[in-house]
């Protein structure tokens, strides 16, 4: 496969976030790095762009620069990368998108439903991409559980439990760090902070494996340091489309907890245990019977796992592995439209515009529930996609 061109909107020095994406893009050899606007400060984008090779006619000093610039060459970007602000990420893809250009925007894809429906109904006028980063369904394992879910495995899934929780945000003294404060700001992070920052990625992990979609939820928010305006810590119990329950805590005051995401499914015939800081291992425990140590990389797995898997077994897996695949998907279905053939299907599970809006119909019905001390809402989108 000719390597296909790839930019990227935010990430710059210093980001927590755009290395990762540098590393996921540039693993296989799939994407060359064209063009950039890297930070808000146009200077030090443009400068920074050009030390990681960007030419210095591609380093641009802000996305509609790099929007006006890419729109009119024949040599344009494949894929854009959204990796700024949360409050930015609905206005740079929906301009993209309109352009023309694939797009694998950051979590959450929008600040609001509206936004998100908005997006899904770009895509669907546009024909392109929108791809969004819950990038930890690129684990091999995971996408593991999701087909043994889906063959039948483990049976009716009766239970599954969610959590993502750390303990970063614990101290009290730190409320005023910048680095910490936008997350707990509503206008730059929305009307949600942990469950949207971290709770988004369980539930959409949940959602994944189990293959079912949220029909209700009931959610208790918590501000455990006063000055926060928005929750850092949640507990949400969830109602699935097929008859699997979700209970889901988030937290980011969880002392001695790192990454904390883990994930639990519980059905007919058996159950499954995974933890993202324990990537290569997958407990599976058939009902009456032993638990079998499933290791990432044996022989034996499913295609999704065998295709998820990059280093030989026994090596430890990191994140931007699981977002180089993310980054292969979309390679691969790319790139098959434009050789006028069908993707290999293993490729099209990637995360969309359609779970963007789905994640943020859930922030949505989590908050107006945890208003309502816990009352059960509905947390379908409008357009009930």
């Amino acid at each position: 496969m000719a390597r296909l061109k790839w930019g990227m909107i935010g990430g710059g020095a210093g980001s927590q976030i755009g290395p990762a994406h540098r590393l996921a893009a540039g693993l296989d050899s799939l994407f060359t790095m064209a063009a950039g606007a890297l930070d808000i400060d146009p200077d030090k984008g443009r400068t920074f762009a050009q030390s990681l090779g960007i030419a210095a006619d591609r380093a641009y000093g802000n996305w509609q620069e790099m929007l006006a610039g890419e729109a009119g060459r024949d040599d344009r970007v494949d894929l854009v990368t959204v990796a700024t602000p949360n409050a930015t990420h609905f206005e740079i893809t929906k301009a993209f998108l309109e352009a023309g250009f694939h797009v694998l925007c950051e979590k959450p894809m929008t600040m609001t439903v509206e936004e998100a429906e908005e997006i899904v109904a770009v895509v669907k006028r546009t024909g392109r991409i929108c791809a969004v980063n819950f990038g930890y369904t690129g684990y091999a394992l995971v996408r593991h559980m999701r087909a043994m879910v889906a063959r039948g495995d483990l049976g009716k899934v009766r239970l599954v439990k969610a959590e993502f929780a750390h303990g970063f945000h614990a101290d009290a003294a730190d409320a005023d760090n910048p680095r910490i404060r936008w997350r707990y700001d509503p206008t730059q992070i929305g009307i949600s902070a942990q469950f949207a920052d971290c709770g988004s990625h369980a539930l959409h992990m949940a959602s994944y494996v189990c293959g079912q979609e949220v029909e209700r939820l009931s959610a208790d928010f918590i501000s455990t340091i006063e000055s926060r305006t928005l929750e850092d810590d949640a507990m949400v119990n969830l109602r699935m489309d097929s008859g699997a329950v979700v209970r889901l805590w988030t937290s980011a005051v969880a002392v001695g907890r790192m990454h904390g995401l883990t994930l639990q499914v519980f059905g007919e015939k058996g159950g499954l245990r995974w933890a993202q800081e324990w990537p290569n291992q997958l407990y599976w425990t058939p009902t009456g019977g032993r638990t079998e140590v499933i290791e990432r990389g044996a022989p034996g797995l499913s295609p999704e796992a065998d295709r998820a898997s990059r280093v030989t077994i026994g090596h430890a897996e990191g994140m931007p592995l699981a977002f180089a695949n993310i980054y292969a998907d979309l390679a691969e279905v790319i790139a098959a439209a434009r050789d006028g053939r069908d993707p290999d299907p293993v490729a099209t599970q990637f995360p969309t515009a359609v779970d963007g809006l789905r994640s943020m119909a859930a922030i949505k019905a989590a908050v107006e529930s945890a208003g309502k001390d816990g009352a059960w809402v509905d947390a379908r989108p409008p357009s009930r996609v």
